[in-house]
């Protein structure tokens, strides 16, 4: 089957996506929850949220290897199946380092199955169908993003809330099993054998060379750092504000159907604009957003800032997985898009524990300028990145040229 036929397989991935980070979702915010019931500080949720993504750190460029010389959907039932696990661990955990722990464990099934996920949809679109579909499989993402921290909202509270958000992590391992139902025929054999009979690995330092590649990483390393930050640290906002974490379930639910409700016009926005431009004007706004949410605004001002932010950090993530996938050497797009991992990884890492100093320094509510800072420096590489941008009719017109040779 070539690339670009029968798009039931997105269909079921983008279902299972949903699932897997519906549950992730809901575990973050839980775990912060949890953990400042057993005594943590703001530096301590730091370091959680930077557990989260350290074992991914150093894991995404070999799981990326070996995606690009075998199958994809293995990988993916290993990350629900661990995602389950972290989820149900972290439930009992009695201590902040084992809870840091089994939070790691969380985040290498993420790991595993987003690498698999975007290896999947390079593997099967054709290359003007990538925007759209990337836009899709973080459709998933964003619907996930919308319903976790909803439900653990609803989970979480009263007076036990170290029972409370233990109970929220037991519910999203049960989430992310959901998820097993929707991989059966995601991926097409004939097209994963022709991919196995490929000449030698490119070297990560000629990938990471290739034009594009470097800003494509950056770009998605500051919007995933800002989405993390976001959910781990606003319900800290929100303790200090005296708002309940139903009202923060909800305030992050609203940052995620404002991205939902970003990529589904994603399509038309790229007529309009092009890629680049349109990665920079949705950077900037972001970045300002960002920095504003430290403001003591009230919660109706707080959800405008949140669900405006949410439609400009919708872009980052798909265009930047375009980027990468389309910059990257022949034979090597599922390493180049770990390497994008990455960097949002080494983000996730170190964006955590410079916000808990941050936080622990000035204040709960500093981080989201850090992040702001962060968000301007992204849309000053997407400015760099490359030259003037190709009208997307040519670039259409090219990609169906080449999808009819596939």
């Amino acid at each position: 089957m070539r690339p670009g036929g029968n798009r039931g397989w997105l269909l079921r991935l983008v279902i299972a996506l949903s699932c897997t980070q519906g549950a992730v979702s809901m575990a973050r915010p839980a775990v912060s929850y949890r953990a400042l019931a057993l005594g943590a500080d703001e530096r301590a949720i730091g370091v959680i949220a930077a557990a989260y993504a350290l074992p991914p750190l150093f894991a995404a460029v070999p799981l990326g290897r070996r995606t690009d010389q075998g199958r994809c959907a293995p990988l993916l039932a290993v990350g629900a199946l661990l995602i389950c696990a972290g989820c149900a661990l972290g439930a009992t955990a009695g201590s902040l380092a084992v809870m840091a722990a089994w939070s790691g464990l969380t985040g290498l099934g993420h790991l595993c199955f987003v690498i698999g996920g975007q290896s999947l949809v390079a593997r099967r679109s054709a290359p003007h169908e990538q925007d759209r579909n990337f836009g899709h499989f973080t459709i998933g993402v964003s619907l996930g993003q919308f319903i976790g921290p909803v439900a653990a909202g609803a989970l979480i509270g009263g007076q036990d809330m170290a029972a409370t958000s233990a109970r929220a992590l037991l519910v999203a391992g049960a989430v992310a099993a959901l998820s097993f139902t929707s991989l059966w025929r995601v991926e097409d054999r004939t097209v994963v054998k022709s991919r196995t009979e490929q000449g030698d690995r490119v070297p990560v330092h000629r990938i990471l060379r290739t034009r594009g590649v470097p800003a494509g990483i950056f770009v998605s390393l500051a919007v995933l750092s800002a989405t993390d930050i976001l959910t781990a640290y606003l319900p800290v906002v929100g303790e200090h504000r005296g708002i309940a974490p139903a009202v923060i379930g909800v305030l992050l639910g609203v940052r995620a159907a404002a991205t939902i409700a970003c990529r589904l016009v994603l399509t038309p926005l790229l007529r309009v604009l092009g890629r680049r431009v349109l990665l920079i004007v949705t950077c900037l706004p972001a970045a300002v957003l960002c920095a504003g949410i430290a403001l003591p605004v009230p919660v109706w001002g707080l959800a405008l800032m949140l669900a405006a932010l949410g439609f400009c950090l919708g872009v980052g993530q798909p265009l930047s997985m375009t980027t990468v996938v389309q910059a990257a050497p022949p034979g090597a797009r599922s390493t180049a898009l770990a390497l994008r991992l990455t960097g949002n990884r080494l983000g996730q890492v170190a964006a955590p524990a410079t916000a808990g100093l941050v936080a622990g320094l000035t204040g709960a509510a500093a981080p989201f300028v850090m992040l702001g800072a962060l968000l301007a420096l992204a849309a000053g590489t997407a400015v760099r990145s490359a030259g003037p941008p190709v009208p997307v009719e040519k670039r259409e017109r090219a990609g169906r040229v080449m999808s009819k040779g596939l």
